[in-house]
């Protein structure tokens, strides 16, 4: 039971020599992370107490009512980060662009980019559902000393350092991989520290939970259509169970520990899919294969796909390696 006591601060300390860049620098960032989150569970917590809840008034550059919630997470995160002084730059899903950030000697010595979805699932927080943050993190491609730009943020997922999230649910966790497998770290809210709760998390390889929305089946690939009805056979170890909660924190989190797949395929309405590849897919693409899982678009590696843009979008299906590799099989069949 030893390992229970050890706080998220010192765990980092004590596996910095695995990440193979300065780790100081990890350090300091992963500890603005946990700040910012520490400071977001507060507000969410307290969500349904005083009016922060509802639309903002803005849209976001998506097009999505923003509530007000995602717009102070949004502000915490950027501003937490920001006085750290180890970014030089930001991108997150409520901006239209990046935010390039100079370093305290004015000369842009900073290595790190951060990409950031403030609060995942936020439509969940009047009704008391889990929300979550997502995070990503990467080296700058450009040279130390100049301004950063959109080539830092258009890198392919495989060229992540560190990528995590928060989820905030019945117990607030933070989970996170620099590389070296995942590992989940649970807030105990009366001393506010994280403490290592789920050593290196692992997907299981099979599992009997699909979760997808239904309600858009009939927009969906012939591929995805033909995969559901095998998850509802009646035969073998099916058919598996339905779980769907529309926030991806908490169905990744769910299936990582239960074992299933989690799918946001393209349909009529979204021909690329909703999902942002830089915000949502590649943070928890890195995350799935650090946990023995897989995450593809429904033919290829998520991580392997070049970015063109900040706010792009991609079909998604993560989760138990025996399961998406079958779901791509039947997504191959169907082309």
């Amino acid at each position: 039971m030893a390992h229970k006591k050890q706080t998220l601060g010192e765990f980092i300390i004590e596996n910095q020599a695995a990440f193979k860049y300065s780790s100081g620098e990890l350090s300091s960032l992963l500890n603005s992370i946990r700040l910012a989150a520490k400071i977001v569970n507060h507000e969410v917590n307290k969500a349904g107490l005083v009016d922060i809840i509802g639309a903002a008034g803005d849209t976001n550059i998506q097009g999505e009512d923003q509530q007000k919630l995602d717009v102070y997470a949004n502000e915490k995160f950027i501003q937490t980060l920001t006085k750290r002084n180890i970014v030089c730059g930001i991108a997150s899903e409520e901006e239209d662009d990046f935010i390039s950030i100079n370093s305290q000697d004015e000369n842009h010595q900073n290595k790190y980019i951060v990409l950031i979805d403030p609060l995942d699932g936020s439509s969940n927080i009047d009704v008391n559902v889990s929300v979550g943050t997502i995070f990503s993190i990467y080296r700058r491609v450009t040279p130390v000393g100049t301004p950063v730009t959109s080539e830092d943020f258009l890198q392919k997922g495989s060229q992540q350092v560190a990528a995590g999230y928060i989820v905030y649910g019945t117990s607030t966790m933070l989970v996170y991989t620099t590389g070296a497998g995942v590992n989940g770290f649970t807030l105990n809210p009366a001393i506010g520290s994280f403490y290592l709760s789920h050593p290196d998390m692992q997907f299981p390889e099979d599992g009997n939970i699909y979760s997808v929305n239904e309600g858009n089946y009939l927009q969906f690939p012939q591929g995805i259509k033909d995969y559901i009805k095998y998850c509802q056979k009646d035969e073998d170890e099916r058919p598996y169970t339905s779980r769907y909660i529309g926030s991806l924190v908490s169905d990744f989190h769910r299936n990582m520990i239960k074992g299933g797949i989690y799918m946001y395929p393209q349909s009529s309405k979204n021909p690329n899919g909703k999902l942002r590849l830089l915000y949502e897919c590649n943070p928890m693409a890195f995350l799935a294969e650090q946990a023995n899982g897989k995450a593809s678009d429904g033919f290829c590696r998520i991580m392997d796909i070049k970015p063109t843009e900040l706010h792009e979008r991609v079909p998604f299906v993560c989760g138990s390696k025996n399961m998406v590799e079958k779901c791509e099989e039947f997504m191959r069949a169907a082309k």
